[in-house]
């Protein structure tokens, strides 16, 4: 018979962390008597990150006596107490192996569900002073679960704890915890676990895009986003030779770039972008390849900024003949291979990677009905006009409406623009644009968030909407509390002795030290905008903070494990490497 050794409640409070103050209900402390079991919590707790952690599927965590004693070995540790894992019940039984997702309980008067492992967070790692703790849970196969409260009730530690129902499937919590995260994730088992209805949405969401993908291999990655990338055709930097160097506009300088090493390069998929290092500083900085790419060439276009250094730097000093150090292709935002119309939709510079669908669509004489929807201020700014007018003469069934925000005198509307204005929802509205095609957009945070919702307006569905960000997304950091926002900038102190970690967005290099415990503590230091994802689908921090265009931390992101397995918190450099943040 299985017992309630310890009820542990405990209230958000706020923590200093790394310079930092994390709202968090990590700290519970065990209680004597009764306690209402309610729907979100227990009497007296509280979460301090209601999107990651809570919720009717996350209302009570369990962890076992058991696993206690294995981490009191393991770290040797024997100060450990009830609660110290963010616990509610401390039981003696319900080993992972053997509790099944659907099995219900009777605890006191209280009825229970069991909906999930736990996914766990950066603050177990605050509350154990174990930077490495969130990691440890998952290597070890030590997760603990969720439940879901059926009926109210009072619960105290000293209980029985009675299973009252078995769960459909019979899928023990580390059956689940593994078939997510360790490959191959097989197909039967999937579907399986999907005809569990206690099974929380995250992780049904999660198992869906993993069966999905076995469905359709070229869709990549589940988890990163709908249409994962494939691994990197090689690890690290490579040296590239710039054979050309083009001005596109007055504003836009394009190179042409072929490898140095005498090795060939690798086809990339239409709309992924590459990791360059420019310059004598390394400067390192992501753009999209902005024609269809086979091995021999890559051309990357780079809008030149008012303060941009690396922009300012291919405009001005780098010169044909000169090398520059690439990653190899990658990226998620990709032309997709079907029969449905294909709706291609820029703004400013945002025109590259889906310039690069369209060389593909053109040269392969696609019979798709295409559409070309771009908006930029003049005809100054306009790169590739004529490139892309050839490019959809060579299409059987193409349509192209090029919008002006602020036109110049010289400019012929009717030729060089078809209306004035922005390419935004009202203009969507206007057009006779097919609702079943795959609509892929890039450009501006501003622009990108109109157009996705004037394009659900119109009854687009959400699955058929494909979108890279064109600058930085907003930090997703659960239970830190707001703070003005600050530019990325180098951290303070002396560098460190590491290798290099190169921020690619953020345009930071930083020599790794030891003083910080992980990749998101150096992140933070240097005010990076920090996105959490993994290609599981589950994130290891924020299960609800998963969105499509999220990026990973790994232990090398050029080089990703082969079984797509990722510990964000806790990842520290083995050598140089590149995050695209």
């Amino acid at each position: 018979m299985a017992h309630l050794l310890s009820l542990n409640v405990g209230l958000p409070r706020d923590v200093a962390w790394q310079g930092r103050t994390v709202h968090t209900g990590i700290w519970k402390a065990p209680v004597t008597g009764p306690r209402r079991v309610r729907r979100l919590n227990i009497d007296g707790d509280g979460q301090g990150d209601t999107a990651g952690h809570g919720g009717e599927q996350r209302a009570v965590y369990v962890y076992q006596d058991e696993s206690y004693r294995y981490w009191q070995k393991h770290l040797g540790r024997s100060n450990l107490v009830h609660g110290q894992f963010g616990e509610n019940f401390t039981v003696e039984g319900l080993a992972d192996a053997e509790v099944c997702i659907g099995d219900r309980y009777k605890i006191g008067s209280a009825l229970f569900e069991v909906t999930q492992p736990r996914v766990t967070c950066y603050r177990l790692g605050i509350r154990m002073d174990e930077p490495d703790m969130a990691a440890l849970l998952v290597k070890h196969g030590r997760p603990g679960f969720y439940l879901r409260v059926i009926e109210e009730g009072d619960v105290e530690a000293g209980d029985e704890i009675t299973q009252v129902a078995d769960g459909p499937e019979r899928m023990s919590v580390s059956e689940i915890n593994a078939l997510l995260y360790l490959s191959p994730h097989p197909r039967d088992q999937l579907e399986r676990a999907l005809k569990i209805p206690a099974l929380s949405r995250g992780w049904r969401r999660s198992f869906a895009a993993l069966l999905e993908q076995k469905d359709n291999p070229a869709t990549g990655n589940a988890g990163l986003g709908p249409a994962a990338s494939p691994p990197p055709a090689w690890r690290g930097f490579r040296p590239f030779r710039v054979s050309r160097k083009v001005a596109e506009s007055g504003n836009v300088t394009s190179l042409i770039l072929e490898p140095a090493d005498g090795q060939p390069g690798a086809t990339a998929l239409p709309g992924q972008f590459v990791v360059v290092r420019l310059g004598p500083s390394a400067m390192t900085r992501s753009y999209s390849l902005s024609r269809r790419t086979d091995a021999a060439s890559y051309r990357i276009s780079i809008k030149r900024e008012a303060h941009g250094a690396a922009s300012g730097y291919v405009a001005d000093e780098l010169r044909t003949g000169d090398i520059v150090q690439l990653g190899a292709p990658r990226g998620s935002f990709a032309l997709r291979q079907d029969t449905r119309p294909v709706v291609l939709l820029s703004a400013g510079i945002g025109v590259t990677p889906v310039l690069a669908m369209l060389h593909a669509l053109a040269s392969e004489g696609s019979p798709q009905d295409v559409w070309w929807l771009h908006g930029t201020r003049n005809g100054r700014e306009h790169p590739f006009a004529a490139e892309v007018r050839g490019l959809l003469a060579g299409l059987a069934r193409h349509h192209s409406h090029v919008c002006f925000s602020a036109p110049d005198p010289a400019d012929r509307l009717g030729a060089d623009f078809d209306s004035a204005g922005h390419l935004d929802q009202r203009l969507l509205q206007t057009l006779n644009l097919p609702r079943d095609g795959d609509f892929y957009l890039c450009g501006p945070g501003a622009f990108m968030s109109d157009l996705s919702v004037g394009l659900a307006a119109l009854g687009v569905a959400p699955d058929r909407i494909h979108t890279e960000l064109f600058g930085s997304k907003p930090s997703l950091t659960p239970g830190i509390a707001a703070a003005p926002k600050v530019a990325a900038h180098m951290p303070v102190g002396a560098p460190g002795p590491g290798p290099m970690v190169s921020f690619a967005r953020s345009g930071l290099n930083v020599c790794w030290a030891p003083s910080y415990a992980s990749l998101l503590e150096l992140a933070e230091a240097c005010d990076v905008p920090v996105r959490w994802s993994c290609r599981t689908g589950v994130c290891h921090n924020c299960e609800s903070g998963l969105v499509a265009g999220d990026v990973s931390y790994t232990p090398d992101p050029l080089d990703p494990p082969a079984d797509g397995n990722v510990l964000i918190c806790c990842a520290r450099p083995q050598g140089d490497i590149v995050i695209d943040l």
